[in-house]
């Protein structure tokens, strides 16, 4: 086994033992712990099918805005991931709906856009640059000092102010 697996095995392990002491100690009512314990279980399996649906469970329980936003970007980082672009895309909309200040949302959507361009038509590259630049702009307002790529690619295409 290689050593980044045992790594990540550790730390899938920890963050479940963690996760259940915090569920025991952590005063919250039934209802918000079952959304948390599939919230838990989603992140912890591995497999995007079955996460998804436990995500939905938990969207379902949870009712906090906070930590909806959270949930619904997970749900997009899936979609990103399944390489369905514009489900993705959706789900970080909600979740910057209810928590403006994800700047790894914003990051990923302009990733989004900048991948387009590379699939897409030539002549609406120069939008879809524009719209990374935008989204790049307010996860770096919200981080600086994160997104230093970003960063650098906004000064060499003239795009930061």
């Amino acid at each position: 086994m290689s050593r980044s697996r045992i790594n990540g095995n550790f730390i899938d392990k920890t963050f479940s033992i963690v996760a259940n002491i915090l569920l025991r100690i952590i005063p919250t009512t039934s209802g918000e712990k079952e959304a948390f314990t599939y919230y838990r279980d989603a992140q912890s399996e591995g497999n995007y099918a079955e996460a998804l649906q436990n995500y939905y469970e938990a969207m379902r329980l949870e009712i906090d805005p906070y930590d909806r936003s959270y949930i619904l970007y997970n749900i997009g980082l899936i979609h990103t991931s399944n390489g369905e672009h514009t489900k993705a895309l959706e789900y970080y909309f909600r979740a910057l709906e209810r928590n403006p200040f994800l700047p790894q949302a914003f990051n990923n959507m302009a990733v989004i856009c900048h991948y387009a361009i590379r699939q897409g038509d030539s002549e609406i590259a120069e939008a879809w640059f524009d719209q990374a630049a935008e989204y790049w702009k307010q996860a770096i307002a919200l981080t600086p000092g994160n997104y230093i790529e970003a960063h650098n690619w906004l000064k060499i295409t003239r795009r930061f102010e």
